[in-house]
């Protein structure tokens, strides 16, 4: 059996968290309208609660908040073009097989990340290896209005 008492402290205890959470709530809510008054523009207001990701490292060009994405590794891939094939014609396939993409000679390859185009290129070749020498860089405008198509 509970005791009333017991009840009755209980249910103090609680109000008294919520007496307290409401007047911290109070505290703030006033101490923001207060620095609100005080800056007298709504975008100074917001300024203080986004980060600035103008800042820049001088000594890496790169903006010092973006630090922390730069060691994820992306999927970078050069396209020499594409062509669709019926699975019978995929199967008789063999060494020294010839395959007609729809990229022509001496057309600029496609370089995508993650799937996305962000440039095109010309092949080179350097000490025995493949590599691309980038010709033209997408745009971020022109980015996003080829995500639209």
């Amino acid at each position: 059996m509970v005791d009333s008492d017991d009840t009755q402290e209980t249910e103090d205890s609680g109000m008294d968290d919520w007496a307290a959470a409401l007047a911290e709530q109070e505290a703030f809510d006033a101490a923001q309208s207060a620095s609100a008054s005080q800056a007298q523009a709504a975008p100074a207001a917001a300024s203080n609660l986004f980060p600035n990701f103008g800042d820049v490292n001088p000594s890496q060009g790169v903006p010092s908040s973006l630090d922390m994405i730069l060691d994820i590794p992306v999927s970078l891939t050069v396209e020499l073009g594409r062509t669709k094939i019926a699975i019978r014609s995929l199967l008789q396939l063999a060494q020294g097989s010839v395959v007609e993409l729809d990229g022509l000679a001496g057309e600029p390859m496609d370089v995508l990340v993650n799937g996305c185009l962000i440039a095109q290129g010309e092949v080179v070749v350097v000490n025995d290896k493949f590599g691309i020498r980038l010709t033209d860089i997408i745009t971020p405008a022109e980015r996003i209005r080829r995500l639209h198509k």
